[in-house]
């Protein structure tokens, strides 16, 4: 999945308040997250959905957008935004994949139940993977790691020729591969 692009598609959505219809015109030209999650009104899903909610100002600031999906409806998101006082803190899109598309589109379906894998993609403004992580069901994920990936794919693609360690935080040192930096690391 790591440098494919993203696929059309169109689904509805529920941001601020409203329902929106999306497409990947709306994602192409920024930074963007999908956070694909089995299902609402579930246990490890509202956790990590809140966890990101907690830094999306930061994540606007970086210029990136997040699309947290699920195969429920966007009806569905706003019930759950109405009722739980940890997704009701969410200010992205809430997109209903009821259809499928998108969650196939990333690879993130489970066969044959209908819901989606645990699984977080980061795509450039061209709609290109930078990076992605996927965990098992009981697994949930950080939002902490995932803005450090943020910074660092943001880094590297603001600076050919360089690339950040493991670990790497914003400011610290980076790496220029070279044929004098082979087997001194």
């Amino acid at each position: 999945m790591i440098n494919t692009e993203l696929k059309p598609f169109n689904a509805s959505a529920f941001k601020q308040g409203e329902f929106v219809e999306i497409s990947e015109k709306d994602v192409l030209g920024k930074w963007s997250i999908f956070f694909f999650y089995p299902a609402d009104f579930t246990f490890v899903c509202p956790t990590e959905l809140g966890d990101v909610a907690d830094h999306y100002e930061e994540l606007q600031k970086l210029g990136v957008e997040v699309f947290s999906v699920s195969t429920d409806t966007h009806f569905t998101h706003k019930a759950w935004h109405d009722s739980s006082d940890t997704i009701g803190k969410i200010n992205y899109y809430m997109v209903g994949d009821q259809s499928g598309v998108i969650t196939n589109n990333f690879g993130m379906m489970r066969e044959g139940q209908g819901l989606a894998n645990r699984g977080t993609f980061l795509l450039d403004p061209q709609g290109v993977v930078q990076a992605l992580e996927v965990t098992a069901e009981g697994v949930g994920r950080d939002a902490e790691d995932l803005m450090r990936k943020v910074k660092a794919a943001q880094y590297v693609a603001a600076h050919p020729g360089e690339v950040c360690p493991a670990k790497w935080k914003e400011g610290e040192a980076t790496l220029a591969p070279s044929l004098d930096l082979v087997g001194k690391i």
